[in-house]
């Protein structure tokens, strides 16, 4: 991990209790820990009276219950998603028949290239490839509630279809997956894009907002801060890479271990994809040569 990127995983939030993070926004926290969730999926309530839930989060009556509590008296008029992982898509039939409020995204689920001959999609499971959205947004669209409005924001990269969501009134811009405060976001072929990603984060560098609110963990205060030490920390693991390549022909599983020093042997499979993800990225910017000719995971001969 880059020195540079300051990671704050203190986050005290209760699962199933509403609290607020920012003016309009309320935050109702799953109870699904694990490696790749931290403490939970984030749900976000916005608005007051009529308002909009975003990210409806896992398969769980007891974390629908919550959010159903949350906005008693209040009439839930737009269900916005940031993207189609099912720990951010599975309440989302509870909730839309509970309250049958529209859903709002940028598509359908996707991957962000085809699959290669033999390549077997190893994501497929953590992706709700069901999800149509009821109203489909584009870059840039802006959705309305009582109170309220947001700025649909495509930020492609960890799935081809990852929207983040700004309110720019609030100062500040629902982030998603895109980018947490607790870790890095992962980045995993076929799904996901390095490119894609490299560029989402500098569109968001440019952004004046500086509250960021996550899918998972707490705020991020200073987001093109932090952002731009995202984008050194990608450069650094790039470098890194090279660097390994350097000695000669590796396998992704020999890169994973001479750069990812000390990592959870639960993340390994993830390290491997990320370095994927870079893998493809530099082999298409003609930095990295490899045998056969097309990498994906299960395919490790590189140099």
């Amino acid at each position: 991990m880059a020195d540079d990127v300051l990671f704050e995983r203190r986050f005290e939030a209760v699962p199933g209790v509403v609290e607020p993070v920012a003016a309009g926004v309320r935050r109702v926290l799953a109870p699904n820990p694990g490696p790749f969730t931290f403490t939970g999926t984030c749900s976000y309530i916005i608005g007051t009276g009529e308002v909009a839930i975003l990210d409806p989060g896992p398969d769980d009556p007891a974390h629908v219950a919550a959010l159903l509590a949350a906005v008693a008296g209040e009439r839930v008029t737009h269900i916005l998603l940031t993207h189609t992982h099912r720990d951010h898509t599975g309440a989302l039939a509870a909730l839309r028949a509970a309250t049958g409020a529209p859903v709002y995204a940028e598509g359908p689920h996707r991957a962000a290239r085809a699959l290669h001959d033999g390549e077997v999609n190893t994501l497929d499971a953590s992706a709700d490839h069901d999800f149509r959205p009821d109203v489909t947004l584009a870059d840039g669209a802006r959705v309305e509630g009582g109170d309220w409005s947001v700025t649909a924001l495509a930020t492609p990269g960890h799935t081809a279809n990852h929207m983040a969501f700004v309110m720019e009134a609030a100062g500040l811009i629902l982030v998603g997956d895109h980018v947490m405060g607790w870790s890095t976001t992962i980045v995993a072929p076929p799904d996901g894009s390095m490119a894609d990603y490299m560029r989402s984060l500098e569109k968001m560098r440019e952004r004046p907002e500086m509250l960021y609110l996550p899918g998972h963990g707490g705020a991020v205060r200073d987001g093109p801060a932090f952002v731009e030490r995202f984008i050194r920390h990608r450069h650094a693991r790039e470098t890194a890479i090279l660097r390994a390549l350097e000695r000669g022909p590796m396998t992704i599983p020999d890169i994973v271990r001479a750069i990812y020093i000390g990592l959870d042997p639960r993340l390994n499979k993830a390290a491997g994809l990320s370095t994927l993800a870079h893998l493809e990225d530099l082999v298409a910017r003609g930095a990295v040569v490899t045998e056969p000719p097309v990498i994906y995971a299960g395919t490790y001969a590189l140099g």
